[in-house]
């Protein structure tokens, strides 16, 4: 399980890797349960949040999902 980021509500964790692709698990600190995918999104060619049914987001939660898409975005161009 690698920790990629850690944010004051958030864990992004890496579930797998396919090819020069990731999955990350977007993981609530408090409940310790998954609200949220990031993964590669293949008719956009770019990686895409994925939340789970019924969950909020706010504004914080949302740029820290920008920030590690963002991130995810430029190692994969690097590479």
């Amino acid at each position: 399980m690698e920790i990629i980021k850690e944010t004051k509500y958030l864990l992004f964790v890496v579930n797998s890797i396919k090819g020069k692709t990731k999955i990350i698990d977007i993981v609530n600190i408090h409940h310790h349960e998954v609200i949220g995918e990031i993964k590669w999104f293949s008719r956009w060619r770019q990686y895409c949040f994925f939340p789970i049914a019924e969950t909020v987001w706010n504004k914080t939660c949302l740029e820290d999902v920008y920030e590690v898409i963002t991130d995810l975005m430029e190692e994969r161009k690097n590479n």
